[in-house]
């Protein structure tokens, strides 16, 4: 194994500290407010999705010759620069909208942890948020990034940290807390677990980050398979235990502040231990940690991700210069500003929303693309099709949840959506769009003369 080759902790390790930590931190109070005791079964619910596109991301790699992820997997099975540039558009979108999430978390968590919630008569969280981002900005700009070693070592902190919040809250819920534990078995008749299952969706997207750094992977083909297989039933196993301690020990708190409850429920796991404010803080130091480490490695993906596309001319020459060593920071700065102002401007459930969206779109499109090659010997067509089923539910339930709960952002959320499309559109046909135009003006002109 080479110096550049990560082996399989490796690959795990990057592929939950996609997933856990950040994710988890924004989306709990989004999801729990929805389905509250029942937010377990959404966990589980948007885990055997994105497991289903994981074995269809598989399935695609490993009968591809070109290395790559979405964007790569559209050109070789479909040969369509279009709708492969759109993917791509579509998949960047995604990783600013989770960015501008771990943003708002991150700057929810420094104002538990006694940042004041207003200065000079303004709100500090859009502040906060904009300054975080652009201080990762800054880090990548210099270079900086965590080593194969010191990523394993830091995901283990967040995994570890997350299980023993898991771990205490069940046994302060079942040997301490009067009240009996529930798990919501009576909501899972009605839609709530799917519409919270497809908003947590978002939180289940960091394992396909694998498939864009395949160069520096040992044996990439095998150990990504591994790696996915191993990394989401565990982010499946983290959340579902998170979410049934936070529903249990903390409903009220989740009607009240829902986006720092985690914090109250480490609290009060911790009181039994006369260590309440001690499991307060360390929980909000957690979450800053996670979310701020969440945004820079997104942030780096998101930026190679975009060169990537510069390079295939998906993008335009004017987002930066695809021949730049490393990442280019023109397209560094664009992806941070765009960052800043979802997460400046919008709330955290339609950033989230937004999010979800993206990759539910991109994860049920890669479903029905290895459905498509269920002839193959090697090809189970199960897994695909439960993918884009999945993904087929979770998007008209999302759009439906958004237009309920925040008609406004439903409505921005569309225009912004129709905008990008006809932006790609019009990049992406300017080659036939400039020769009907020339057409056209030539037809003009031979009409003008002959009239003459």
């Amino acid at each position: 194994m080479g110096e550049t080759d990560l082996g399989l902790t490796e690959a795990v390790s990057i592929a939950l500290g996609g997933m856990i930590g950040g994710g988890i931190y924004a989306v709990m109070g989004v999801v729990a407010k929805i389905t509250m005791t029942a937010t377990w079964a959404a966990f589980v619910l948007a885990g055997v999705v994105a497991l289903c596109a994981g074995y269809s991301y598989n399935a695609l790699n490993e009968r591809s010759d070109d290395r790559g992820g979405s964007v790569s997997f559209v050109q070789c099975y479909l040969g369509n620069s279009t709708l492969a540039g759109m993917v791509g558009w579509t998949l960047l979108f995604g990783y600013i909208g989770s960015m501008a999430m771990y943003a708002f978390a991150f700057a929810e968590f420094a104002i538990t942890l006694g940042l004041p919630a207003d200065l000079v008569g303004l709100p500090t969280r859009p502040v906060v948020s904009v300054l975080a981002i652009a201080g990762f900005v800054g880090l990548n700009l210099l270079g900086a990034r965590s080593t194969g070693m010191a990523e394993n070592v830091l995901v283990a902190l967040k995994v570890a940290i997350l299980a023993a919040f898991g771990i205490l809250g069940l046994v302060y819920a079942t040997g301490y807390s009067a009240a009996p534990l529930e798990l919501g078995f009576g909501r899972l008749a009605g839609v709530s677990p799917i519409v919270a299952a497809a908003i947590s969706f978002v939180a289940f997207q960091g394992w396909q980050l694998l498939f864009y750094d395949q160069e520096r992977i040992a044996d990439p083909t095998e150990t990504i398979r591994k790696a996915v297989y191993i990394s989401i039933p565990a982010a499946v196993v983290v959340y579902v235990l998170v979410g049934v301690v936070t529903v249990n020990l903390v409903p009220d708190a989740l009607t009240s502040h829902p986006h720092v409850a985690l914090k109250d429920a480490a609290s009060m796991m911790m009181q039994p231990y006369g260590l309440a404010a001690l499991g307060a803080v360390l929980l909000s130091v957690s979450a800053l940690f996670s979310t701020g480490s969440a945004i820079n490695a997104t942030l780096f993906s998101a930026a190679h991700f975009a060169k990537g596309m510069l390079t295939d001319d998906l993008l335009p020459d004017d987002l930066g210069d695809a021949d730049a060593d490393g990442v280019p920071q023109r397209t560094l700065l664009v992806i941070g500003v765009v960052t800043a102002a979802f997460s400046a401007m919008g709330s955290l459930s339609a950033i989230t929303s937004f999010a979800s969206l993206s990759f539910i779109v991109i994860f049920g499109a890669m479903s029905v693309l290895a459905f498509s090659q269920r002839d193959a010997d090697d090809v189970n067509p199960v897994p695909p099709a439960v993918g884009a089923v999945g993904s087929a539910a979770f998007f008209p339930l999302m759009l439906y949840n958004l237009y309920s709960r925040e008609p406004n952002t439903f409505y921005m959320v569309l225009v912004v959506a129709a905008a990008v499309v006809a932006v790609e559109l019009l990049y992406f046909e300017r080659s036939y769009l400039e020769r009907e135009v020339t057409r056209i003006e030539s037809g003009v002109a031979d009409a003008v003369g002959s009239d003459d």
